[in-house]
C-alpha cells in the first residue's frame, strides 16, 4: 500500500472518528437540554398573561403540587401562587393525567369560602413538570336545570288533578242525564274545576313570563296608592264572602318605577293569601311606609302563621304551607313564587315575618322615586267626603279601609 492509499485510509478513519465524536457530543447536548426541560419549573412564555386574561379558575402546578401561577378568579377557591393545590380530588385528577399522559376531566365539589360549589375540572400536562388545571363553576347552571326539571314535573302533576276531575265530572253528567238535580250539582263542580284549571294555567304563564323575560316592557312611574287600591279591589269579593275586612294604612303619595300590572298582581297575591289563611271575622292589614329611597308595602294577617322551618320554602313553586286549606280555597301554590319573581324583576326584595298562631307579615321593598310633577301630595287621611264614599262602598263589598293602620 503506497503512501497515497495510507493517507486516504487515515483520512477516512479520522472522518469516521470525528463524525462519531460529533454525534456523541450532539446526543449529549440534546440529553442535557431534555433533562434541563424535564427538571425546569420555568413557565412557558406568555403563560401568566394568558391566565390573567381568563374569567375561569385556572392554575399551573409543578410536580410537587405547588401552584406556580393562577388566574384572578382562582383566589375565590383558595388557590394562591406559592400555595399547595387544595382538595384531594383535584390532586388525584392531576396524578391521573400525569400517569395517562393525556388530559383528564372530572366533576367535583370544591369549597369556595364556606360554600361547596359544583365544578368541572380538566387537568392537562404542559411540560414534564408542569400541569394546567382549568375549573368551571357549574353550580348555577345545575340549579337552573334542576329548577326547570322540577317546574316541568310539578306543573304536569298539578295539571293532572283538574284535568282528571273535569273528565270524571263530564262522564258523571253524561251518566246522570236523566237526573236534573245531579246534573246541576256535577255541572257546578265542573265549572269550579274549569275555573281552577284556568287560574293555574294563567299563573304558570305569568310565572314563566317573569322568569324568561329579559326586561319589564311596561315601565312607568307607578303610584303605590293605585297599586294597593287595585289589589284591594281584586280581593274585595273573596274577603267579603269570608267576613274579613281589609284595612289600608300608612303614608300616601309614594311612587315607584315599574310595571303597574305586575306589581298589582304581586300585592294582590299577598292579600289573597292573607284572606285565605285568616279566620272569619279577622282583619287583613295593608300598610305603606316610604322615605327618600325605599317604599315598603306590608300585608299582615292574624292567621295560622308559618313555622320557621318552612319559611324559606313558601316562595317555591307549588309549595303550600297548609295543603288541606289550600285545596279547599282553590290555591295553586304559585302565588308567592310570582310575588318573589315580580319583586326581584323590579330590583326589590320581599321579606317574611311569621309566628305559628300569631299570623304573618309579608313586606315588599322597592326603590322609591320622586312623584311626577303636578302630582298633589296626599296625607295619611282622606278628606271626609271621600272617606264616607269609600266606607259606603266598602260596606257593600264587605271590606273597610282606614287612613291609619295601628
Amino acid at each position: 500500500m503506497d503512501s497515497t492509499q495510507l493517507a486516504t485510509v487515515a483520512l477516512a478513519i479520522g472522518a469516521l472518528l470525528g463524525g462519531g465524536l460529533a454525534a456523541l457530543v450532539l446526543l449529549a447536548l440534546r440529553a442535557r437540554d431534555r433533562a434541563r426541560v424535564e427538571a425546569s419549573l420555568e413557565l412557558p412564555d406568555g403563560t401568566r398573561s394568558v391566565l390573567q386574561g381568563m374569567d375561569e379558575v385556572a392554575v399551573v402546578i409543578d410536580a410537587s403540587l405547588l401552584i406556580a401561577a393562577a388566574s384572578a378568579p382562582a383566589e375565590l377557591f383558595g388557590m394562591h401562587e406559592g400555595s399547595t393545590l387544595p382538595g384531594d380530588e383535584l390532586r388525584t385528577l392531576v396524578r391521573t393525567a400525569r400517569r395517562a399522559d393525556r388530559p383528564e376531566s372530572a366533576t367535583l365539589r370544591l369549597r369556595r369560602g364556606v360554600e361547596l360549589r359544583l365544578v368541572t375540572a380538566r387537568a392537562s400536562i404542559i411540560t414534564p413538570r408542569l400541569a394546567l388545571i382549568v375549573i368551571r363553576d357549574i353550580t348555577e347552571h345545575e340549579r337552573v336545570e334542576e329548577m326547570r326539571r322540577d317546574f316541568v314535573s310539578n306543573t304536569s302533576h298539578e295539571l293532572k288533578t283538574p284535568v282528571g276531575a273535569i273528565t270524571l265530572l263530564a262522564e258523571a253528567i253524561d251518566s246522570a242525564a236523566e237526573d236534573p238535580e245531579q246534573v246541576r250539582r256535577f255541572a257546578a263542580r265542573l265549572s269550579a274545576e274549569a275555573s281552577r284549571l284556568g287560574q293555574l294555567t294563567s299563573r304558570i304563564m305569568n310565572l314563566s313570563r317573569l322568569q324568561s323575560a329579559d326586561d319589564l316592557t311596561e315601565l312607568r312611574d307607578v303610584s303605590v296608592d293605585e297599586v294597593v287600591a287595585a289589589a284591594i279591589e281584586s280581593q274585595s269579593i273573596a274577603a267579603g264572602a269570608a267576613g274579613i275586612s281589609i284595612v289600608r294604612g300608612g303614608v300616601r303619595g309614594a311612587y315607584v318605577r315599574g310595571d303597574v300590572q305586575v306589581l298589582t298582581e304581586a300585592i294582590g297575591n299577598l292579600m289573597a293569601n292573607a284572606v285565605a289563611y285568616s279566620p272569619p271575622g279577622a282583619q287583613v292589614g295593608v300598610g305603606v311606609k316610604a322615605d327618600e329611597s325605599v317604599v315598603e308595602i306590608a300585608v299582615t294577617d292574624r292567621g295560622i302563621g308559618i313555622p320557621e322551618s318552612e319559611q324559606q320554602r313558601v316562595f317555591e313553586r307549588f309549595y303550600r304551607a297548609d295543603q288541606a286549606r289550600s285545596r279547599r280555597t282553590g290555591g295553586t301554590g304559585l302565588g308567592l313564587s310570582i310575588v318573589k319573581h315580580a319583586v326581584q324583576r323590579h330590583g326589590g326584595e320581599v321579606e317574611l315575618w311569621s309566628r305559628p298562631g300569631r299570623g304573618s307579615t309579608f313586606t315588599v321593598r322597592l326603590s322609591a322615586i320622586e312623584p311626577p310633577e303636578n302630582t298633589p301630595i296626599k296625607g295619611t287621611r282622606r278628606t271626609k267626603p271621600k272617606k264616607q264614599k269609600s266606607k259606603k262602598k266598602a260596606v257593600r263589598d264587605g271590606v273597610r279601609t282606614k287612613g291609619d293602620l295601628s
